[in-house]
């Protein structure tokens, strides 16, 4: 049995009031005898997405605290803990952190130290593994100093999620445009650009006896910086890349789903695989992921969209609503920012078909 709480307020540097409806995404990879935590805001949707996953046959918990405090999960210590993110990247020092800390203090530390870009990339030259020339810096007074800049490049600051911060810069005048744009105490890095085909997820979980074991790939669906789907299957097949990287986060204690983004650059030689970060908790593609192996859904595709819907009850798609039979059709997942105009759907079928999906679900919203 578990307790989800998939609030990401604690954990995006994104302040925008949508945050707190994101919780809802992760009612789907729950289970009849867990519990949730949401937000009181989801409320008035609930009755819906009921009935929208017993329409698809998806079996998910009812047993839900409309309440997303932290300090809710110490009061049901008969259950394992689930949360987006295991720590707090916000607030530093605080009491959220130290409850953290007394539930698991190595999974904390560790989840915490590689979120950290910086951080990552230098487990990974340690380990040997694959990544752009990257220029670490703990301020930014140091990486203003700093003569070896190359372009073009991206600016990231250490520590960002959902592409926050994370800005191209061609020359140096768009370098020191994006320089304005960063905290001055805070650490940063510069990367090179990488000439990418595809940039895929490489998901892996953490199994009962500790053991880490590849969850799935699929190709990230970018609009700039900012992750906006993924496909599935991918054609491509790199788990060895990083396979040292995975048992480097095993051997220290990670706990639940993680994943490492790895650019696909063609070369003369053949393709190579190039690591850039690693997302050590939950991130988007993990609940349509999780949701389609449920299903057994062997072809997928993830979108968010844009509609001028504030409320379930005016969605109508129990027509192209998923399947089983046909292995085809829509499937809500983070249906909570509908009540702020935008929708996260999973779209299952062939390539043609999830097209077709995509195009009659656009005429609805």
């Amino acid at each position: 049995m578990k307790i989800y709480n998939h609030d990401i307020t604690l954990y995006t540097h994104d302040r925008n009031v949508v945050s707190q409806l994101y919780a809802g995404r992760a009612l789907g990879i729950t289970t009849p005898e867990d519990k949730i935590q949401l937000a009181e805001e989801l409320r008035p949707d609930w009755a819906f997405i009921v009935d929208h996953y017993e329409q698809i046959g998806l079996p998910h918990t009812h047993d839900v605290i409309w309440d997303v405090a932290v300090e809710v999960l110490d009061q049901h210590p008969d259950y394992e803990i689930s949360v987006y993110f295991f720590g707090d990247v916000i607030n530093a020092h605080n009491k959220y952190r130290q409850m953290f800390q007394k539930w698991d203090a190595c999974f904390r530390e560790l989840v915490e130290f590689i979120n950290s870009k910086n951080n990552f990339i230098q487990i990974a030259e340690e380990l040997g593994i694959s990544v752009p020339k990257t220029l670490r810096f703990p301020d930014l007074a140091t990486a203003k100093a700093c003569s070896e800049i190359m372009f073009p490049c991206f600016v990231k600051p250490a520590v960002s999620d959902h592409g926050f911060g994370i800005q191209r810069c061609p020359d140096a005048a768009a370098l020191a445009q994006a320089f304005d744009q960063l905290e001055s105490d805070e650490p940063l890095q510069i990367q090179a650009e990488v000439q990418a085909s595809a940039f895929l997820n490489l998901q892996y979980q953490v199994v009962a006896d500790g053991k880490i074991e590849p969850l799935l790939i699929s190709e990230q669906v970018l609009d700039g910086c900012v992750h906006k789907g993924n496909r599935y299957p991918s054609p491509h097949n790199p788990w060895e890349k990083v396979e040292a990287f995975a048992a480097w986060m095993g051997d220290r204690g990670m706990k639940g789903i993680f994943a490492v983004d790895v650019a696909v650059v063609p070369h003369p030689t053949g393709t190579h695989y190039v690591a850039i970060e690693c997302n050590p908790r939950f991130n988007g593609s993990s609940y349509p992921t999780i949701i389609a192996r449920r299903l057994n859904i062997p072809m997928w595709s993830t979108g968010t969209y844009k509609t001028k819907l504030r409320s379930l009850k005016d969605l109508k798609i129990s027509d192209i609503a998923y399947n089983s039979t046909a292995q085809k059709g829509i499937i809500l997942i983070n249906w909570g920012t509908i009540q702020s105009g935008t929708i996260s759907v999973l779209l299952a079928g062939t390539e043609a078909e999830q097209m077709e999906l995509e195009a009659e679900l656009q005429k609805r919203i």
